[in-house]
């Protein structure tokens, strides 16, 4: 399975607004959040049996209102960072960490349905790749055994959804392209099934994962990520480093 990461350039414009209700969330915060929390959701990745897709966002598809000089490269250093020193990053090329590969492509489209529709569908029909997961960089909490087990869940279903908080989705994945107008209109967990089944298409589901996109996201995936800590589990340790650090939690 491809793995596809859709990520931003860490900036504070970007922060959603229904994570700043949280009355101890500046959206200045977001930049050092995001940073961690690709970090840590790019690592999840790298150590599955998926392969590894960054879906950056550049000038074109991006708010006026964000000012980054270069978001290609903002994005490819976040990457760099996290799974180590990267070579041959020109480009939107293949490159090698040891045995694992990561491949950097831009998003293309108006809107997240046809940022998502547009790779999804290019990448199952175009380049006739067996299936394609599109895993949210917000959801730090998402381990190996999560990615491969939807792997292995779309064996018997053309479509697997990861349920977070509020009827979002944290991961949908594909074997055969759906209707991606509008799929991720809310609640997305329920429009995106509602696609499938009018394709004729079996739904399976994953482990429910937290979005840290609002308050409830945020708080959920503190406290997880610290009780997996305390009982010895698998972490996200870059994103525990920044939640250490701010003193509202």
């Amino acid at each position: 399975m491809i793995v596809v990461v859709p990520v931003d350039p860490p900036h504070e414009a970007l922060a959603p607004d229904s994570l700043l209700e949280h009355d101890s969330f500046a959206a200045a915060n977001w930049p050092e959040y995001y940073r961690a929390m690709v970090a840590d959701v790019a690592n999840a990745v790298a150590s599955s049996g998926g392969d590894l897709l960054i879906n950056y966002r550049d000038e074109e598809t991006l708010p006026d209102d964000v000012a980054v000089e270069d978001p290609e490269a903002a994005v490819r250093a976040m990457v760099l960072e996290a799974l180590g020193d990267l070579e041959g990053l020109d480009g939107d090329a293949e490159v090698a960490d040891g045995a694992e590969a990561v491949r950097f492509e831009r998003q293309v489209g108006s809107n997240r349905a046809a940022r998502v529709g547009n790779t999804v569908t290019h990448l199952l029909e175009r380049e006739e790749v067996q299936s394609v997961g599109v895993l949210e960089p917000t959801a730090p909490l998402v381990g190996r055994t999560e990615i491969d087990g939807v792997a292995m869940s779309l064996r018997r279903n053309e479509v697997v959804l990861g349920p977070s908080q509020g009827g979002d989705v944290y991961l949908a994945a594909f074997t055969e392209p759906i209707d991606f107008t509008d799929a991720f209109a809310e609640p997305a967990v329920s429009t995106l099934t509602t696609r499938a089944d009018d394709a004729g298409l079996g739904v399976g589901f994953a482990p429910r994962v937290p979005t840290v996109t609002d308050r409830r996201g945020l708080v959920g995936t503190a406290a997880e990520a610290r009780a997996r800590r305390l009982a010895g589990r698998v972490a996200p340790e870059r994103t525990l480093s920044v939640l250490e650090t701010d003193n509202a939690f």
